[in-house]
């Protein structure tokens, strides 16, 4: 059910804890979290159908680390286009760069801001060199991760 405050999708104190749960651990069973919310399995599992159905839960995955495969560069390059017409085509482009992780189309210095995993700063220098290689593309600015110090969903 839609709250008429703000039209987005209400959700109860169970639903709450039935998303915190699946954010804690997607693969969490229904039957663990219907002994935790005080509600059957059955009405766990229709719950969480709805909140799928309208679209407050996208997707039940597991989250690669990636410095345990390799990947121990984490940077956030700033994209300058040469014209905002060019944005489309930029980031279809950008889809094709695998290590490209997350794309923002942003206000402010940059066109798009841009979430990168790299083996190594060599690897980085690659990549680099094909985001400046990109049609539009006038320049980029790149800052490093030194840690990432929080990680979390958004708690409702």
């Amino acid at each position: 059910m839609k709250s008429a405050k703000n039209s987005g999708y209400y959700l109860d104190p169970i639903d709450k804890d039935i998303i915190y749960m699946l954010m804690d651990n997607a693969k969490t069973s229904l039957a663990h979290i219907s002994k935790n919310v005080g509600i059957s399995t059955t009405a766990v599992h229709q719950r969480i159908k709805k909140l799928e159905q309208a679209g407050v839960i996208e997707n039940s995955i597991s989250f690669l680390n990636p410095r345990k495969i390799g990947y121990n560069v984490v940077s956030y390059i700033g994209v300058f286009l040469e014209q905002p017409s060019h944005y489309p085509e930029a980031v279809k482009a950008l889809r094709d760069v695998n290590e490209v992780v997350e794309a923002h189309y942003t206000t402010g210095n940059y066109t798009i801001f841009l979430k990168v995993l790299c083996r190594d700063n060599d690897h980085l220098m690659q990549i680099l060199n094909k985001l400046q290689h990109l049609k539009g593309v006038t320049r980029t600015e790149t800052f490093i991760s030194l840690e990432q110090s929080i990680n979390r969903q958004l708690k409702v």
